[in-house]
């Protein structure tokens, strides 16, 4: 059984961080492209960030640059995505996929099932 697992999503202030993580089961990371995702409600799904096994090369999308940060631990198995200085407009489901291309391009076999993230005040 493939699995990713999202968690850390939570309600957070505008200005707050939150530390999400994406656990993998069945497969290792270590050779997958690992992709962060976000869907808000009535809005299209928008890729968020992305780091390759092969060179560490990341990927930020220009709204979340400079405030984001995705990074590996290969002994645990898992990425994070360390999102600091939260807007209202982050306000989103987030999901974590793995590309077995090793290309932030994917394709994305793999797809967690989602972790809320909400900042409001």
């Amino acid at each position: 059984q493939v699995q990713l697992v999202e968690s850390g999503g939570d309600l957070v202030q505008p200005g707050g961080s939150l530390r999400l993580s994406c656990a993998a089961s069945g497969f290792t990371l270590d050779y997958y492209a690992i992709g962060w995702f976000r869907q808000a409600p009535g809005k299209e799904r928008e890729g968020v960030s992305c780091i390759s096994s092969s060179d560490g090369s990341t990927y930020y999308a220009d709204s979340v640059k400079g405030r984001f940060t995705i990074s590996r631990d290969n002994a645990k198995n898992t990425v994070s995505l360390q999102m600091n200085s939260l807007k209202p407009e982050d306000t989103a489901v987030y999901y974590c996929a793995a590309a077995p291309s090793d290309r932030c391009r994917g394709p994305y076999d793999y797809w967690g099932q989602g972790t809320q993230v909400t900042v409001s005040s």
